[in-house]
């Protein structure tokens, strides 16, 4: 696993780079704003949150492991987040569309947030969701032929990668200290959580998806192999090494 060293240096360095061009201008029809506006605006909304609850986690978390850098770790992450809804919301400011305020996704998700105080619990939901972002974000950069808008999503493709990759290392340190029985009931948990989760997220955008030349069955199977890289290779590797 990469330390929070290690991360500081990667969230630092990659917020220097500028993968858009802000000189192009928006390229939509009016029947494709039709369809990727409800979602563009429910993710922008979601990737604007102040982390606050998910700071104090990971303080606790910190101060417990004697990690002190990994709380920097994370503001960075939660930073590079932020980019990504300044960015989508920049490109709505472009369509002369609203930032919405609420939404009930959203607002489900940051009551429940507001509650959890477990690093555990939040790196789960952070690999959950991010693994339906890079589909959804890829849905949306197909979805049409604007250049700008497929430089925003490509920038966020490459930072999720990451963050995927950051979150799945530390939920495999929190996992690895669970007693055998912890192991084997949260593998059927993480497992429900992911694929309920992927289900709600089809169910409130597959307007946007099916924009993006995803059917339910493909999406699934695109989640599945996310899952298979996530989640079931932290779960399978140590219950096997438990056994």
């Amino acid at each position: 696993m990469k330390t929070s060293a290690h991360w500081i240096n990667h969230f630092t360095t990659n917020l220097t780079k500028q993968r858009i061009n802000w000189d192009l201008a928006p390229a939509l029809t009016p029947q494709q704003v039709k369809v990727i506006l409800p979602s563009l605006q429910a993710w922008q909304l979601g990737e604007t949150s102040d982390g606050y609850t998910l700071i104090k986690a990971a303080n606790r978390y910190a101060w417990r492991t004697s990690d002190a850098d990994y709380v920097k770790a994370v503001e960075l992450f939660i930073k590079e987040e932020q980019k990504h809804g300044e960015n989508l919301g920049r490109y709505l400011d472009a369509l002369h569309q609203p930032r919405i305020k609420k939404n009930l996704g959203d607002s489900l998700f940051r009551w429940m947030r507001h509650f959890n105080t477990s690093m555990e619990a939040w790196t789960l939901v952070v690999v959950t969701v991010e693994s339906t972002a890079q589909i959804f974000y890829q849905a949306l950069k197909d979805a049409t032929n604007c250049e700008l808008l497929k430089q925003i999503c490509t920038d966020i493709l490459i930072d999720e990668a990451y963050h995927i990759t950051f979150q799945t290392d530390r939920l495999a340190v929190i996992y690895d200290n669970r007693s055998a029985w912890g192991k084997t009931w949260r593998k059927y948990f993480y497992q429900s959580f992911f694929y309920g989760t992927a289900i709600v997220v089809w169910a409130a955008h597959y307007q946007l998806f099916r924009a993006g030349g995803n059917t339910f069955k493909g999406y699934i199977k695109k989640m599945h192999h996310k899952y298979l890289k996530t989640l079931n290779q932290i779960t399978t590797l140590h219950l096997f090494e438990v056994a």
